[in-house]
């Protein structure tokens, strides 16, 4: 078997301290292949989205190692850590966090403003390319409160997509849009998944979801457990 693209040994997250310790994640080991589509399901409070934040260099665990493509993040330094984010994961968020001054066309670009080796000519050929992968082309001069949150969900993926990551972390990213307007979002990222081959770690509270990926994982009180 081919060594996986995430890798979790051991791993712990705590919060606080002495008598007001709170342990999010405990001793978590978990694997995931290149390609694959996990959903990671519980309810709110069980430590799933501590777990995305950890794997994605967000935030350090406490104890363990965490491997992102053959990459130990947690002995990346936190100026060195962004860079690494940029070569390996886009992060889809519930709350979307779109800068609310800039348009699509902008919101997605500015991923790449800090890569210098890349000319605007390049810049400006990923970004219209991703936009249209989302279908939000033509609603690239609009700004976030002049679209749907449906619309503001596609701009958020093409964000996260534009530097052609081998990684996709969703945090709960139907939380904040109606069932149908989610599905489609859903569809989207499973669609990404199975014509680009991108992993995909989902995270989310909504069962349903679960039918878009091919593995899912439980957790309760910090412990994940298949199936």
């Amino acid at each position: 078997m081919t060594n996986p693209i995430i890798r979790l040994e051991n791993v712990n997250k705590e919060y606080g301290s002495g008598k007001n310790t709170v342990a999010a994640l405990k001793d978590v080991d978990l694997e995931i292949q290149a390609g694959d589509f996990v959903a990671v399901v519980g309810v709110s409070g069980c430590g799933k989205s501590t777990l995305l934040h950890v794997m994605a260099g967000l935030e350090q665990p406490t104890s363990g190692r965490i491997l992102l493509d053959g990459v130990d993040v947690t002995l990346i330094s936190e100026r060195d850590l962004p860079k690494v984010r940029a070569q390996k994961i886009g992060f889809v968020f519930q709350s979307f966090l779109l800068i609310e001054d800039l348009t699509s066309y902008e919101n997605v670009e500015a991923v790449l403003w800090p890569i210098e080796e890349l000319s605007k000519q390049k810049q400006e050929s990923m970004t219209l390319k991703v936009l249209r992968e989302v279908d939000m082309l033509e609603r690239r001069d609009h700004r976030p409160l002049q679209l749907s949150g449906g619309e503001q969900q596609r701009v958020a993926i093409a964000r996260a997509l534009v530097n052609s990551p081998p990684i996709l972390f969703c945090d709960e990213p139907t939380g904040n849009l109606d069932s149908k307007t989610g599905e489609n979002i859903m569809k989207i990222i499973a669609r990404l998944n199975k014509e680009k081959g991108m992993t995909v770690v989902l995270v989310t509270h909504d069962e349903s979801l679960t039918k878009f990926a091919k593995k899912t994982l439980r957790m309760k009180d910090g412990v994940i457990r298949q199936g």
